[in-house]
């Protein structure tokens, strides 16, 4: 459907002009992810894997599964963090928890460039490669990679401060899906503590 509206450039675009394109005509979709996660040392830690939902401005749902049950929700002005083996949710304002951060990338709206650097990096593994650096140094990570093909994000790659390596694949996308409003709408579970860090 998104390669219908996009005939030939999806293609033939880079990297750049492709999550332009995507921002700019997705304003929803769903899919499910896998994440590795190496220390400095390059020590493997445990993958995740699970499903996730967005809503442009600013809404979307990170629902991780295996091997351990974590949930991020943000409905636009506020993002909850929510651990079941914890029982504790944590609250951030939207503008703090997502404005130079990876999600901004993908599941933002607005002008990429005014919070990121933005480089065309070269063709890797049959996909189409940009490299978003922040502008702030309190973003918590230091660049982020994003893949894509035929006009969809199919892997990110993120450095973070602390010299750990996120890789994480995206499939299943599905462009401008309907999506029930609830999916954006957190509830404190009984039993939970509320910590907020506004």
């Amino acid at each position: 459907m998104l390669l219908a509206c996009l005939p030939g450039l999806a293609l033939a675009a880079d990297a750049r002009a492709q999550l332009q394109s995507f921002v700019d005509r997705v304003q929803s979709a769903t899919g499910q992810f896998s994440q590795e996660r190496t220390d400095a040392k390059g020590a493997a830690q445990k993958p995740q894997s699970g499903a996730f939902a967005f809503q442009r401005p600013g809404k979307f749902r990170w629902e991780v599964r295996a091997p351990y049950e974590q949930l991020i929700v943000s409905d636009g002005q506020h993002v909850y963090q929510y651990d079941p083996d914890l029982e504790q949710v944590t609250e951030r304002r939207a503008s703090q928890a997502v404005g130079a951060s990876p999600a901004a990338l993908l599941f933002g709206s607005g002008s990429l460039g005014d919070a990121f650097d933005l480089q065309t990096m070269p063709d890797r593994d049959g996909l189409q490669w940009l490299r978003a650096v922040p502008k702030t140094p309190d973003a918590g990570f230091v660049h982020a990679d994003i893949a894509f093909s035929d006009g969809l994000p199919r892997r990110l790659e993120l450095l973070d401060a602390f010299g750990q390596v996120s890789r994480i694949v995206f499939t299943g996308l599905k462009a401008n899906p309907d999506i029930p409003s609830g999916q954006f709408r957190f509830t404190v579970p009984d039993g939970a503590d509320l910590v907020k860090m506004d």
